[in-house]
């Protein structure tokens, strides 16, 4: 008598992209590429994405038309790819924040506070090409602000920029964390970039780059301080 057992009944496993994303839309967020999605992961989550991006990423690959088989230098590379854009190129979207020490601000500055240039390495949204640029901020705190350590403003803008993005919402995101995590009066973030979307197709301009800020509280009320402060970040170029 055959065994009327059927495997093909067990349900199918889902693909963790999937069970992430139901997570996601059941909390009702969004997860657009500047996204940050770590609350959404649990543990082995990360690692079995890098196995399925690798996957898609060798029939993108194999739809290329290059055989991974035999050449050499293409063997591994969908996995350096998945590992790449998991953790380092896009791993702003899947790590949580990164921790901070935070001082009270003890003697009460009130005076402008300058960060930067800060290196920041991010990539559009629409081609996953390069954005290569330099960060500025300006704070003006508070007696309630809390104030953090030098390296941190570092790891906060890689954390933002670790995402796919367009430029003007990654200054516009790094500005909102910074208000939340110092509570200054004011605060301005001017970003200066290289799109290498520009170098590499369409018009292959090499020259042009984008220089876009943002301008909160009292920086954005005070046109003294606001010429003060791109006058300053001006000497460092």
């Amino acid at each position: 008598m055959s065994d009327s057992s059927n495997t093909s009944d067990k349900p199918a496993i889902q693909p963790v992209s999937t069970r992430i994303r139901e997570r996601i839309t059941s909390a009702r967020q969004r997860f657009h590429a500047n996204d940050n999605i770590a609350a959404y992961l649990e543990p082995g989550d990360l690692e079995a994405l890098i196995d399925e991006v690798e996957g898609k990423m060798k029939a993108v690959l194999d739809s290329l038309v290059i055989d991974t088989e035999s050449d050499h230098n293409t063997q591994n590379t969908a996995r350096r790819v998945a590992k790449m854009y998991l953790t380092e190129v896009f791993r702003g979207r899947y790590m949580a924040a990164p921790a901070l020490t935070e001082f009270p601000n003890v003697e009460r500055l009130n005076e402008l506070m300058i960060v930067g240039p800060i290196t920041v390495r991010s990539a559009c949204s629409h081609h996953f090409c390069p954005i290569m640029g330099r960060l500025w901020i300006g704070l003006m705190p508070n007696e309630h602000s809390n104030l953090i350590g030098l390296s941190k403003y570092s790891r906060l803008a890689e954390w933002v920029m670790s995402r796919p993005q367009i430029q003007e919402e990654a200054i516009t995101q790094m500005a909102e964390l910074l208000m939340r995590r110092v509570s200054p009066d004011g605060l301005a973030v001017v970003m200066e970039a290289d799109h290498f979307c520009m170098h590499w197709r369409g018009v292959k301009d090499s020259e042009t780059k984008m220089i876009n800020s943002v301008m909160r509280g009292s920086f954005l009320k005070d046109a003294a301080l606001r010429r003060e402060f791109l006058s300053l970040i001006n000497l460092k170029n």
